[in-house]
């Protein structure tokens, strides 16, 4: 768990969120987390299939170093005995698997759930669950049917107004990068989930740059964000 208190303000001014393996080919997860975080990523996932749990839990913990200085966010993915070892701050659950309510009892009292939505009953089931606190809607592109993540994108826009302080922050996600951004953005999301846009590329903390600035825009320019922004600092 960390030092620092304000979870739920920094989620809710959370614009980027970054999701990447463990990097044990590269060997470089401590120069690579604290790149993206300077480039103005807020919230690291970790999500690597290939790694066991000591593997997970040690990058995790380098991750969590590294986001010391940027009061960044980090997050282990599913599995509930790992956020419990590493004492996590936020946890992201598949659309299917253990509950948010399972889920919270293996964690800190201040400590966050995020949902994988798919669909629209996803979306609506994740908004009404106490225990979820943040959401991620997708894939926007990469799906079987072309632009249906768009229209779910469209959807959770009507249902969770991204500039309502009562709506549950949420996430476009699903192969997203610079050249699709303005397209999702266009669709009413004002966060985006990312992976290959930025662990792909020959610069990540540019890559990060350049996604957060689109993204810092689309956020001035809407004076429902610009509120929201005030009212989050406020809790």
């Amino acid at each position: 768990m960390t030092a620092l208190l304000g979870l739920s303000t920094r989620l809710g001014l959370a614009r980027l969120l970054l999701i990447t393996g463990a990097r044990a080919d590269e060997g470089d997860l401590s120069e690579f987390v604290d790149a993206c975080f300077s480039g103005g990523v807020d919230l690291i996932q970790l999500r690597d299939p290939s790694a066991d749990q000591d593997r997970l839990l040690e990058a995790l913990r380098t991750m969590r170093r590294a986001s010391y200085r940027y009061q960044g966010l980090v997050s282990a993915y599913k599995s509930v005995e790992l956020a419990e070892e590493f004492e996590a701050d936020l946890l992201h659950l598949p659309e299917r698997g253990e509950s948010p309510a399972a889920a919270r009892g293996h964690l800190h009292r201040w400590a966050l759930i995020g949902r994988s939505c798919h669909t629209n009953e996803q979306v609506d089931a994740a908004l009404a669950d106490p225990e979820v606190n943040y959401l991620t809607v997708g894939p926007v592109f990469g799906g079987l049917t072309p632009d249906a993540g768009l229209e779910l994108v469209r959807y959770a826009t009507r249902v969770a107004p991204p500039g309502d302080p009562d709506s549950k922050p949420w996430f476009a996600v699903g192969g997203i990068t610079a050249a699709t951004l303005d397209r999702v953005l266009d669709a009413g999301a004002k966060r985006i989930a990312v992976s290959r846009a930025i662990t792909a590329a020959a610069d990540p903390e540019a890559a990060a740059i350049a996604l957060k600035d689109r993204v810092r825009q689309a956020w001035n320019a809407d004076p429902a964000m610009q509120s929201l922004t005030f009212q989050v600092f406020r809790h």
